[in-house]
């Protein structure tokens, strides 16, 4: 059985289990360019009947920040942008419509239309990078017989599509999107299913997130570590934060 160990700390595991978004992939880059156009469609749809539409709210909406030409340069780890899952992202921006004068049916119809929009341009352009060392460590673990899948808050469908974007899906034996299960992030309903399908027990599973949403899934499906990457400071949940995947290349994988 492969063992990861860190220092002093030895882990007897079987399966890593990967978020997505911020996780594997640079959420900034992929996201960011996915919300510039939503909004853009979102503020013309609004203009276009004579509604308003404050461009200083944007980053309140889903937990954004943005230069001063509009792209988005950063999130908030604890937003909805980040952490919540995509029908959860949708009726955010549909109460941001229907305060703006919409009705309820209306807004729906509308961000939906704008979704879309914003879908056809990212497939067109295809704007997911891999994290710096993601790839190295997937190639690590998978040379020493490690098991490993990913848990997203995104749709399987469009998971997948990512990790082929970026080339990687083949490291993945399972791919667990929000769609496939009654409770999303922070629950571990995806951990558990994702361990099932594997063949592994969630005791001897690591789960590697961005977020305490991820760390939580974590907790209560009972997996053998925490592993997030980000800031220590905005993770609060984890048994172990690394700024990034050059440092879990430091983790030692053995057989």
């Amino acid at each position: 059985m492969p063992e990861l160990n860190l220092g002093s700390l030895s882990t007897p595991v079987e399966a890593i289990l990967f978020d997505k978004d911020g996780t594997l992939l640079d959420f900034t880059v992929m996201w960011g360019f996915w919300t510039v156009r939503v909004m853009e469609n979102f503020r013309e749809e609004l203009v276009a009947r004579g509604l308003p539409f404050n461009s200083a709210e944007i980053p309140h909406i889903w937990g954004t920040s943005h230069d001063e030409q509009g792209r988005m340069n950063g999130y908030d780890v604890r937003g909805p942008l980040a952490m919540g899952t995509m029908e959860e992202v949708y009726a955010v921006l549909t109460w941001h419509g229907y305060r703006a004068g919409l009705s309820w049916a209306e807004a729906k119809i509308i961000v939906r239309e704008c979704l879309l929009q914003a879908e056809y341009a990212m497939n067109k352009e295809r704007p997911a990078q891999p994290l710096p060392g993601v790839l190295a460590f997937l190639e690590q673990c998978r040379s020493k017989g490690m098991k490993m899948g990913v848990v997203t808050a995104d749709e399987t469908e469009n998971a997948l599509s990512h990790l082929k974007w970026m080339g990687i899906e083949s490291f993945f034996t399972v791919v667990v999107g929000t769609d496939q299960v009654g409770r999303g992030k922070p629950f571990p309903d995806m951990l558990l299913l994702a361990c099932e399908r594997l063949g592994v027990p969630t005791a001897r599973a690591v789960v590697i997130g961005d977020t305490d949403g991820d760390m939580e899934m974590a907790r209560a499906a009972g997996a053998a570590w925490k592993i997030a990457v980000g800031e220590p400071a905005h993770i609060k949940l984890a048994d172990l934060t690394v700024r990034s995947f050059h440092e879990l290349l430091e983790v030692e994988v053995n057989r």
